[in-house]
């Protein structure tokens, strides 16, 4: 068992590292996503900086590599004969799939934030969590236009949503857990966005600008 839940955090690890916003900017626009925008490798700058084009694919993608992540380490744990991996498992391979989302060894270990890789991480554990927590954030972005603070509520609001409305079936502290580092990690990942909504300078989504970069 122990090869397999080596291998199901390495492989989740890899997954995470897919830098798939700095690839989408080199191969099909010619440019390197980080040097715009914000300087972020993810899905949000893409967006911003590339449009709708090449935004939804970067972020389909970012979502798959936390669901693999996932589903990898229940695969393999099954493969080993056992019932199903234990919670520690599968927090470990989470984690390490954000971990490389954030540091990706395959983009100089400078990634995104991680908000939508522990999206598709929330999906594969807790999808009636996951799901409403997307929802808080679609209400949030409609109403403000900030994906930074729509991405803070949904975070803040997910470890509620674990406790008191989806609980885990069995339930388990590092699930709990997990719940709560979500809590923090995204607002802490925002902390730059923090800054500038307070000053009034966050940029806010416009649903209809048309991006002018070409290939």
């Amino acid at each position: 068992m122990m090869f397999e839940i080596i291998l199901s955090l390495i492989l989740a690890y890899l997954l995470g590292s897919i830098p798939t916003a700095v690839w989408v900017g080199k191969h099909f626009y010619h440019i390197d996503i980080r040097e715009h925008g914000s300087g972020n490798a993810g899905a949000t700058n893409t967006f911003r900086v590339l449009g709708v084009k090449a935004g939804i694919p970067v972020i389909l993608t970012d979502v798959l590599k936390g669901f693999l992540a996932v589903w990898a380490a229940k695969y393999l744990s099954h493969l080993a004969g056992f019932a199903g991996p234990s919670a520690y498992h599968l927090v470990a391979a989470a984690a390490f799939a954000v971990i490389g989302h954030t540091l990706p060894v395959f983009a100089g270990f400078k990634g995104g934030k991680g908000v939508a890789t522990l999206l598709g991480v929330g999906i594969g554990l807790f999808p009636a969590a996951a799901w409403t927590a997307l929802g808080v954030f679609a209400v949030m972005l409609l109403l403000f236009r900030y994906v930074s603070l729509a991405s803070m509520a949904a975070g803040l609001a997910f470890p509620f949503l674990v406790f008191f409305v989806f609980r885990p079936v069995p339930p388990h502290w590092l699930y709990d857990s997990l719940a709560i580092a979500v809590a923090l990690f995204i607002p802490y990942t925002h902390r730059k966005n923090i800054v500038r909504l307070v000053q009034g300078t966050e940029s806010r989504v416009n649903w209809f600008a048309k991006k002018k970069m070409k290939n």
